[in-house]
Parts: C-alpha cells; structure tokens; sequence
C-alpha cells in the first residue's frame, strides 16, 4: 500500500501553491533574473514554482493560533501535575521568556521572509552544520508534534468514555492503555493518508478553528471567575501546596511547551502578503493572547473546587488527558453543556496541530534539503499525488513510534512533554544566537521590527544595534534547557541521543556528497535577499537594502584607495 502512496518514480517538482495551499512544502524563491546557487534550482536544473504570497493579516495570525493556541489543551494538566500550587507561576516565568522568542521570531521573520523557520535563520547566521542541528531540533519537535496532539485528541474524544481513559494491561514490566494507544495510532495512520493524497491545508479552517476556540475559552475564563473560582482556594494552594524546587523547575520547563507554534508565523512568512508589516502585527498579537490565556486558565484552574474534594492541581493530574474539558464541566450551571463542548472543540483543534506537526515536517525535510543539508530523497514529490509522501511517511512513522513507546511508561503524555521541551528550548537556544550574529555580520538587510532595548556599539566601521533582550532571551532559554537537562530523565537522554544520531547522518550524507562537512557551502546571500524583498513587493526595503550594499562597496572602495595610494592630501 505504502509502495503505491509512495510511487515507483517520485518527481522532485512540487506543484504550485494555491489558494488553499496543498500540503507541499515550501520552495526556495527565485527570481525572474536572480537566483542563488544550491538554493532555487534542483538537482536536474530545473526552477522550483515560487509559492504565492496570499496570507493575510487575519489569516497570519490564525494560522499560528490554531497551532499555538491548541498548546494549552495539554501542558494545562502536565504544569499542574508538576508545578502544583505554583503552576500559574510556571506559566508566567515560561511566559516571559516566550515573549522573547517570539520578539526574536518577529525580528528574524520580518527581516528575512522565507520558509524555513528557525533552521534557516540557523544557517543564514551561523553556517550549515548549526543549521542543521536546528533542522534536527525543529524535526525533533515536529514529531512530538504528531505524536503528542494525537495523543491529545484521543484523549479528549475519551471524555465522552471515561472506561477507556482508566483502563489499562500489564505487559511484563509495563503498564499500558492498549484502546488509548490504538486511537492515537489511528489517527496518525488518517493523517498520513490524507497528507500523501494531499489534504489541503485551508486558511477557513485554520480561521474557524482559531475563532472557536478564542471564544470558547474566553467564555470558561469569564465564566469560570463568575460562577466557580474562589480566592480563597487560590490562597490555600499558595499557603500549603508549593512544590520543592526540583518540582517547580519541572513544571516551569514543561509549561515552555504552551507556547510552543511561533514557527508556524516563520514558517508561513514566504506566503505571506507584505509579510515587513504583517509578520510584526501577527506575532506580537499571538504572543500576548496565548500568553493571556495560559496564565488565566492556570490560575482559574487553582480556585476551582473540584467535585471529588482533592486538591486542584491533584484534579488535573488526574485529567491530564483532557483538562480543559475536566475544567469546563465542574462550572456551575453551564458545565453540563461546556463539557463536552470542549471535549469535541479539543479534540478537533488537536488533531489540527497534529496535522500542522506532519505538514512542518515536510516543509522542514524540503526546506533542508534546498539547503544541501539534507539528501533529497526526503522531498521527492509523489507523480500521482504531488505531495512529499516520503517526508510525510518517514517523520509520521517515527511519531508512530514514539507514540507506541510513550504508552509503554507511567505517564504516556509527560514523556511525550519532556522531549518536546528538549527540542523546543534547543532551537530556540540557536535561534537567539543567530539573531546575535545576523546583527553584526548583516547591518545592512532592513529590520522593519527590531527587538526593543538595545545599545549601539562600533564593529568593523559601522555602528551596530547590539540587542540586550537578545541576550537575556538567551539566557532565559538556557535557563530552561538546564532545567529541561536536569529534570527530565527521558528528555536528558532521547533528547541529546535523537541530535546524535543526526549529526552522524549529517556527517555521512555530506561526506558522500563531497561537500564540506563542518564549512558551509559558499552561498550569494546578497542576491538571495534582493529576490526575497521582490517576491514579497517590500520595494521600499528593497531601495534601502541596495542603498546600504552601495554604500557599503564605496567604503570599501575608498578603504582600498587608501591603501594603495598612502593616506590622501587634506
């Protein structure tokens, strides 16, 4: 079945986007007279189709929400289990952070709109091989992604079967919720199928999804503080139940994942319509709405009674798999009716993530690929389907797996929370220095959003914009990378072992293609830029991108003038 999804023959021309975008990964931009090498033209020197940039506003900022927003669903009930009485502190601490990610993303996005998130913006600054063990990061989280959210969505459907949330086999040494496992398989099996036959990726959905669900969870925050929470429990969670330090490092760093989907933002920015103004507009809308429900939704959570008379944050242990929903029904009044609205409305917006998790991975493989970091056999298009069926099977495949082992531990949804903190806090880590780098060894692209709070210094000549919120990001993210290191037994060792055995790969796929292994391929970035701001019409940053590479060419030329005539007569 696989051989006839995969194809005999698999082309390495994706088809061309549409309105409603086929779940193709992202192509490299070219223009009509500019290219760059090892970037635009495939293997056969044939030009890729140049996606069309059609997202708006609206569209941008739920795009990312369908994918961001669907976070709290499952790190609601992990940062409770953890956290305890502290978990709105965890969401908080993890919030301030996430601002700066998504400040750094918004800078990096703007400044160079194209497709490839954070892997890129990783080889645009630091060279190849950090590129790619961003891509491996991202790839890591991509494939948590499917297995996490499918995870999730079961588990919200089994709201409405609550014998098969509690049942379980003994399996030897392990303990396993068989139906559960089977369900989340299932759905990544679906996914699969859809993503080969090409399932399209439609803005409507993303926007009715995100619609939904921003109304329905400002209606349980606003209901929730009427109807149901009580101060005082807030207080007594303050007052008796705070967990030990190794606990709230734990809870702080799972509570990352909630705000994890800014790569959606990055990843649409190559189709995105003006993407200088509208990536800025989108992302810090994004990051302060997520960040104003996680930590509302937490805090409700810690007032809230809940029937059965244990503590709030023993409730949604609990409840880990649908927390929300478990929330919403012990709301007086609507609570028989916000139930099993939440169930469904989670259930669907997971398995939307889930799916966002297969369509980034291909994009990711493609992306990389382009980039001569990855063998090309990733992004080979299906002739029947036109789809990337061998990147959607490979990373779907390994999600499988992870899926399967997770249900073989305690906590199938914790594990599958520790490697996704692990692969999110590494990327980042990247992230911010390249944003660092980029400064100093590229003045001369427009910023037209710049990272707040930063201090000018002089670097070969030219002023600089040295950004200190870039570095205090960095240290916030490494902050929980050590958290997630010291913390997270599973984390600390598939983690690093997932980027070791990626480096290898790296290490013999470049060998064997005779490029270098630890350099980077010489790239014309300058012209890669010029064609990045005219695809996307930004013609005024164009003018003030040539205008700088002018004059930086006359300095240089009057530098050498200098040179070679001695120091000139005043």
């Amino acid at each position: 079945m696989f051989r006839d999804l995969l194809g005999a023959e698999c082309s390495s021309i994706p088809a061309q986007s549409s309105a409603r975008k086929e779940a193709t990964p992202p192509v490299a931009v070219k223009s009509k007279q500019e290219g760059v090498e090892g970037m635009s033209q495939s293997r056969q020197g044939e030009p890729h189709a140049e996606l069309r940039r059609e997202v708006s506003v609206w569209g941008s900022f739920m795009w990312g929400y369908a994918d961001v927003g669907a976070d709290v669903y499952i790190a609601l009930g992990l940062v409770m289990a953890a956290a305890h009485g502290a978990a709105s502190i965890a969401f908080a601490l993890a919030g301030l952070v996430y601002i700066m990610v998504g400040l750094a993303y918004t800078e990096l996005s703007s400044t160079y709109p194209v497709a490839g998130g954070g892997h890129f913006f990783a080889l645009r600054g630091l060279g190849d091989f950090c590129g790619f063990i961003a891509g491996s990061a991202l790839l890591l989280d991509y494939t948590i992604d499917i297995a996490l959210f499918s995870v999730g969505s079961a588990g919200y459907l089994n709201f409405f079967f609550p014998a098969i949330r509690s049942s379980g086999v003994d399996m030897g040494p392990f303990h396993m919720n068989p139906i559960w496992c089977l369900e989340s398989l299932i759905l990544i099996g679906a996914l699969i199928l859809l993503n080969i036959r090409g399932i399209k990726e439609s803005s409507l959905l993303n926007e009715i999804a995100g619609v939904a669900d921003i109304f329905f969870e400002s209606a349980i925050v606003v209901l929730g503080f009427v109807l149901a929470w009580r101060p005082e429990i807030l207080l007594h969670q303050w007052q008796s139940q705070m967990p030990t330090l190794k606990e709230f490092m734990y809870g702080s760093s799972l509570a990352i994942i909630s705000f994890v989907g800014l790569e959606s933002i990055s990843q649409a920015a190559q189709e995105t319509k003006r993407p200088a103004t509208i990536v800025p507009r989108t992302s810090i809308s994004l990051i302060l709405s997520v960040l104003i429900f996680a930590t509302a939704l937490s805090t409700l959570g810690l007032g809230l009674q809940p029937p059965d008379g244990s503590e709030p944050w023993q409730y949604f242990k609990a409840r880990e798999g649908d927390p929300i929903a478990a929330m919403a029904r012990i709301i007086p009044y609507v609570g028989i009716i916000a139930g099993p609205l939440a169930a469904l409305l989670g259930f669907s917006i997971l398995l939307i993530s889930a799916n966002t998790g297969v369509m980034g991975a291909s994009r990711v493989t493609y992306s990389m690929s382009q980039l001569s970091i990855l063998s090309g056999w990733f992004a080979r298009i299906h002739p029947r389907f036109h789809t990337p069926a061998r990147a959607i099977v490979t990373f779907s495949l390994i999600a499988a797996l992870q899926t399967f082992l997770s249900f073989l531990t305690p906590r199938v949804m914790d594990t599958l929370g520790n490697l996704y903190a692990f692969g999110a806090t590494l990327g980042y880590t990247l992230v911010f220095i390249s944003l660092i780098k980029l400064r100093f060894s590229d003045p001369y692209s427009p910023r037209p959003y710049k990272m707040p709070l930063n201090i000018k210094v002089r670097y070969r000549g030219k002023t600089v914009d040295f950004p200190i919120l870039g570095v205090i990001g960095m240290a916030g993210v490494l902050m929980i990378l050590f958290e997630v290191l010291a913390t997270h037994t599973i984390g600390r060792i598939a983690g690093p072992t997932w980027v070791l055995l990626c480096i290898l790969y790296y290490l013999w796929f470049r060998r064997k293609s005779g490029l270098p292994v630890f350099r980077s391929r010489d790239r014309s970035w300058e012209s890669h830029q010029v064609a990045v701001l005219t695809s996307a019409e930004e013609f005024d940053l164009l003018e003030d991108y040539k205008s700088a590479l002018r004059e930086r060419d006359r300095e240089a030329r009057a530098r050498e003038k200098v040179g070679v005539h001695g120091r000139p007569e005043k």
